[in-house]
């Protein structure tokens, strides 16, 4: 009974991991063929490039997918979560001794999460165009509208997304299935039509094509990337399913569906290359064009679900790991706490999908745009992973270049290969890319700044207490929580008020949060109190960059150790920083700029922390970096 029970547990998983982990990779054979044989690539559509494009493809979801993420990379997770960030946290803790090597690391995975969003603004424009467009292949009657319909679309994606998916992410999982099964069978008839396409099968076809046409082929690897867009959310969506649902999905489902279309796709060529018009959609007989039209377009919608909240989650985790500015965040499921909604990201990728849609307006235009920033993420993980196998698992350096050389080589060829699509869209993705790595590498650096300028004005915290308390203000009722980034010095609030108001409450705890680098920290282990004496108290709360951020279920967690807060009772003093750039301190004068201008755009503090507006009270320091 119980072996049955896990049973249908790892198949409830795995079926809910096929709309989220595989939405994305599971929508690429839309467009992945159709954009390989494009005339700007120059190549042929015969006989043995059709094998040789099949072959790769194949071979390449074989060895970049099943060996690299679902067989290697899942395995380094830490704490159970996956994802560029939670790796970046997993290897940097190991080589904490090393600073050079740390902070390499450290703008490695910063510039890999940066070309996340790019990832984040193609994929959802890609998939629903590229499913619209079978509407055109229909009848030409809808080739312009496609543009407009594919807008509209998304707009509404966009829109709805404040309402969050606890109501209708259920029904994710039955469709993928559907569409993978469709997939599968398509791809089977048309094999069945012309099976000599089962010789791609044979990786030597491959092989040959990239030894004999040497410059096409090296272009073409920027195509055939396609194919494994969405590998990435594999390893990012680790700690919502676990590894072994991921790998049944896969292996069971996904992979063999895959491979079968891809490879009827190719006998499709094989026996009609006016087919490559859309070779996907014209693997359908006439009566099944808008059947399929519509279950594309709903499978590519789930496709971008998955990659915007992805997007929500990577920008929650670099809140909380200190690489962006508080913003605002929406929990949309009172059950689930990884189901968030960010207002402000929403709209900004929002506009960013639409001006993709405009700007290219055709799927195969955004293949060229598609790819460098998956590519270049993908290199990344490899990079980063090397460290965890070599100093996280202690496997000798040979072991260790093995395991991860063979996966480097092929993902630094397949960057190096859509570094040639920069100019004729590539562009797009990298700026997306560079725009977001300069302003988390600004206000990571422009907060260690600013935190050691306050470190140099700070009192230390007891010795002021121990000379404050000789002889004492007013104290009030009440108890005054004091929120610091230092817990060894005096919260300039706390100056401030004493200036001011001339009094002291009752009880005054000086409350500093800590984002480890891990996901979850247990509640048990989150908060230490350092009694201070005469009713003060230290506070440190430790939480993981994926917990939620919510002051007062944090304080109720002190209530077994004998400190309890009335609501009524307790205010919140939070300073407010205002910076001043000043030229040849610390920064560029831009980058200070910058930095002083997400300061003063970023999310109130009080609703941050989920505090009750009426019971915070703000003071402003002003500071020069």
């Amino acid at each position: 009974m119980r072996s049955r029970t896990k049973q249908q547990s790892l198949t409830g998983l795995g079926l809910a991991a096929l709309g989220v982990v595989y939405g994305d990779i599971g929508t690429s054979p839309l467009y992945t063929v159709k954009t390989v044989f494009d005339p700007s690539i120059g190549l042929t559509c015969d006989v043995v490039n059709i094998l040789s494009i099949v072959s790769l493809i194949v071979w390449s979801l074989t060895i970049v997918v099943s060996l690299k993420y679902v067989s290697l990379i899942l395995r380094a997770d830490n704490r159970g979560e996956g994802g560029i960030m939670a790796l970046l946290a997993l290897a940097t803790s190991f080589v904490n001794n090393q600073p050079k090597l740390r902070n390499l690391l450290l703008i490695s995975g910063l510039f890999g999460a940066a070309l996340f969003y790019g990832d984040g603004v193609i994929t959802p424009a890609i998939s629903v165009l590229s499913a619209v467009e079978g509407l055109s292949t229909a009848t030409s009657v809808f080739t312009p509208y496609v543009v407009p319909i594919t807008l509209v679309i998304l707009v509404g994606v966009f829109v709805l997304q404040s309402r969050g998916t606890a109501d209708i992410g259920f029904v994710f999982g039955p469709i993928m299935v559907l569409w993978f099964a469709t997939l599968a069978v398509s791809g089977f008839i048309n094999i069945l039509h012309d099976p000599s396409i089962l010789a791609a099968l044979n990786p030597l076809y491959g092989i040959r094509f990239i030894l004999h046409e040497r410059w096409v082929a090296f272009v073409a690897l920027g195509a055939v990337v396609l194919a494994l867009t969405g590998a990435e959310a594999l390893y990012a969506d680790l700690g919502h399913f676990g590894a072994k649902p991921i790998r049944a999905a896969w292996f069971v489902l996904v992979f063999p569906s895959l491979a079968l279309n891809y490879m009827g796709q190719g006998a499709l060529l094989l026996q009609n290359p006016a087919t490559l018009e859309n070779p996907f959609f014209l693997m359908f007989p006439q009566w099944a064009l808008y059947p399929m039209v519509g279950l594309s377009t709903v499978a590519t919608v789930i496709a971008s679900q998955a990659v915007i909240t992805g997007t929500y989650s990577m920008t929650k985790q670099a809140i909380q790991l200190g690489f962006l500015p508080r913003m605002r965040i929406v929990y949309t499921s009172a059950h689930e706490i990884g189901q968030i909604y960010i207002p402000f990201v929403n709209w900004l990728v929002m506009a960013a999908v639409l001006a993709a849609v405009l700007g290219f307006r055709s799927s195969s235009a955004l293949g060229t745009a598609y790819g460098v920033a998956v590519t270049g993420t993908m290199l990344i993980t490899t990079f980063l992973t090397f460290f965890v196998v070599r100093n996280g698992w202690h496997i000798n350096l040979g072991l260790a270049l093995a395991a991860t050389g063979l996966f480097f080589l092929i993902d630094t060829t397949f960057f190096a290969a859509n570094l040639l699509k920069i100019a004729e869209g590539g562009w797009f993705p990298i700026t997306i890319g560079v725009a977001m790595f300069v302003i988390m590498s600004t206000w990571k650096h422009g907060r260690a700044i600013m935190f050691e300028h306050r470190r140099a004005d700070l009192m230390p915290l007891e010795p002021f207490l121990a000379s404050l308390l000789e002889n004492p203000p007013t104290r009030v009722p009440g108890t005054a929580v004091f929120l610091s980034a230092d817990p060894q010095g005096v919260p300039h609030a706390l100056l401030h008020n004493l200036a001011h108001n001339k009094i002291l409450h009752e009880r005054v705890v000086f409350l500093t949060i800590v984002t480890e680098e891990v996901p979850w920290v247990a509640p048990a282990e989150r908060m230490r109190i350092h009694d201070l004496g005469h009713g003060c108290y230290q506070i440190t709360a430790r939480l993981g960059f994926k917990d939620e951020v919510a002051l007062l279920p944090l304080l109720e967690l002190c209530k077994p150790m004998g400190l309890d807060f009335e609501l009524l009772e307790t205010s919140y003093f939070v300073s407010r920083d205002v910076l001043v750039a000043t030229p040849g301190m610390g920064m560029a004068l831009w980058r200070e700029k910058l930095f002083a201008t997400m300061m003063r755009n970023a999310g109130n503090m009080a609703e941050f922390l989920k505090l009750p507006a009426n019971r915070v009270i703000e003071l402003g320091t002003q500071i020069e970096i």
